[in-house]
């Protein structure tokens, strides 16, 4: 498994990447059709590609040799800003807990050098992922409703980079 920077020819297999892993982790809680929602309009090829154009980002793939495991994207929350905001993170729910979204997350933290804060948003009743960024030593912030697609409530975590 190796962490590669995204590219164009890589768009189609991770959105079909980030559908698999929305439905195997969302349906339960928003319904298929919610999800499959969500995704055409997060997911789609154009949303990508802007994903992958944008200055101040990074937007990373996990890479078997034969296919994609991952994905992971990043941007500074804005001009000479020291926080960089995770906004999605994904591993197949079939290769989930072997390491890969660790390999992720480590490289997305290295890759803004002047950040001094990582930032997240994550589905409250997400436990699973809620664990996760909690072992990489991300903490709590705040809880807030987020109504714009689903009737859900977000966790905002933060993790210095830093080292304070």
């Amino acid at each position: 498994m190796y962490i590669r920077t995204a590219c164009e020819r890589d768009l189609a297999e991770i959105g079909a990447l980030l559908a698999e892993t929305w439905h195997a982790t969302y349906d339960e809680l928003y319904g298929a059709a919610g999800v499959a929602a969500i995704s055409r309009r997060w997911h789609s090829l154009e949303w990508l590609k802007q994903m992958l154009r944008r200055p101040g980002s990074e937007f990373i793939v996990a890479d078997s040799g034969s296919g994609l495991a991952g994905m992971a994207y990043a941007a500074v929350a804005g001009a000479g800003s020291s926080v960089v905001e995770l906004q999605e993170m994904n591993v197949l729910p079939s290769l989930q807990g072997r390491g890969i979204g660790g390999l992720l997350l480590e490289e997305m933290q290295s890759s803004f050098s002047d950040a001094s804060v990582m930032r997240l948003e994550v589905e409250e009743r997400n436990r699973r992922a809620v664990a996760f960024y909690e072992s990489y030593g991300f903490v709590r912030l705040s809880r807030k409703k987020a109504t714009q697609w689903v009737d859900a409530t977000v966790i905002t975590m933060e993790k210095r980079l830093d080292g304070q």
